[in-house]
């Protein structure tokens, strides 16, 4: 891209964030002013959003919703249609698209949608895409929810820790004994490049280890799939959402079990308190070159106001802002660990009281843990290595000398 090009892209994502930082028109009552079906914008997004993309026209329209499941067994909400006026009775299929994560991705990048709710952030082959046709987004996390693992029910092992999981999947492990498990081969399973269960799975679990090239068969293409293979294969693994799991197929562990990690399950309080160690976000995105005075651009602010917590917590997600592992929660990007590699003291910048500090070893197991840290802590004690240190829910690695 040409230097006149990324000035103009830098120049818009500014622009618009002043713009929608300002966006006038949230009433009172948690609603959008001027928002109707006529001007409501194209929406679109991923599997596991379907229902909260759903929901939040129903609450801003005033339309009368309830569950109901399809035919492959998936829950969602199905308006009534006495609310819908007369020339909009194929809204929601039109306004209310569900393109899956990279279909959503590139519809909003080529300016076919105009705003899309995921369950991740771009990726880096849609990244390229935006970047040679000119386009920028900006993306803004609403959501969080439980990135899980399931395993059949006749399999007796029901925790893993996170380098136990990242072994797995780069070949390093092959059988369950090797992890306190039975003497049989494991089947691990994958989803497709670019959607939003496979993104996740190599940028929050992964977290740059590259995984292993399993075959074709190990594939499952979609979401609802991932449940059936699991259940078919005594010695199946697979992953997928929390949401997605208990809300949307409504499958019981007693079915399929989802395990702990570290030792810690995945729940409604793992999640919110920051403990449990893969924990997903669902963001809401839009074009940076969009009119600010757009209804897309209203819903995108109003997205990230307590006025949408409502629809959220109705859908079945955690709002971000429920996220109580902090006093003045603290994000990676603020977060800074030094010196690393370190001898004796972790000093933290800025300088933050944190509620608790742990520190775990290579193999997952918790060696160091402290409450109330400000500024520093001691690690003087702990053997020389390569640690993995949590910090209200903001996780780091650090060398020890």
């Amino acid at each position: 891209m040409d230097l006149f090009k990324k000035i103009y892209l830098i120049v818009s994502v500014l622009l618009c964030c002043i713009a929608c930082s300002s966006v006038e028109g949230i009433e009172n009552n948690g609603t959008i002013e001027g928002i109707t079906f006529a001007n409501y914008p194209r929406v679109d997004g991923s599997t596991s959003t379907k229902p909260l993309n759903a929901m939040i026209a129903c609450k801003l329209l005033n339309i009368r919703y309830e569950w109901v499941s399809n035919i492959v067994g998936e829950w969602s909400l199905q308006a009534n249609e006495e609310d819908i006026p007369t020339g909009y009775s194929d809204f929601f299929g039109e306004r209310i698209k569900v393109s899956q994560t990279h279909g959503a991705f590139m519809n909003l990048i080529d300016g076919n949608t105009d705003i899309i709710l995921t369950h991740r952030t771009i990726s880096p082959d849609e990244k390229a895409h935006a970047d040679e046709i000119g386009v920028s987004l900006m993306e803004n996390s609403i959501a969080i929810d439980a990135f899980v693992f399931i395993v059949n029910k006749n399999n007796p092992l029901r925790s893993l820790t996170v380098e136990q999981v990242q072994r797995i999947y780069t070949g390093n492990i092959t059988n369950w004994n090797e992890v306190g498990g039975t003497d049989n081969e494991i089947k691990a399973f994958t989803r497709p490049r670019n959607s939003g269960s496979e993104e996740v799975m190599r940028e929050l679990v992964m977290d740059g280890l590259e995984m292993a090239d399993f075959p074709e068969s190990s594939e499952i293409p979609s979401m609802a799939g991932t449940f059936t293979e699991v259940r078919n294969n005594i010695n199946g693994l697979c992953y997928t959402f929390n949401f997605y799991k208990d809300v949307m197929v409504r499958m019981p562990d007693e079915i399929v079990p989802k395990i702990a990690i570290n030792g810690i399950f995945p729940s409604e309080h793992t999640v919110k308190n920051g403990t449990y160690p893969f924990i997903s976000k669902v963001h809401v995105a839009i074009r940076s070159d969009l009119d600010h005075n757009s209804t897309a651009c209203k819903l995108y602010e109003w997205l990230q106001t307590e006025a949408a917590n409502a629809a959220i917590v109705e859908s079945g997600y955690i709002p971000k802002s429920e996220a109580t592992s902090g006093t003045a929660k603290i994000s990676a990007d603020q977060l800074q660990v030094y010196p690393n590699p370190v001898m004796d003291c972790l000093y933290f910048y800025p300088a933050h009281s944190i509620i608790k500090a742990e520190i775990y070893n290579q193999a997952g197991r918790l060696v160091f843990s402290e409450s109330g840290v400000k500024e520093k802590m001691d690690v003087s004690a702990l053997s020389a290595g390569m640690y993995i240190l949590r910090c209200d829910g903001v996780v780091s690695k650090f060398l020890k000398h």
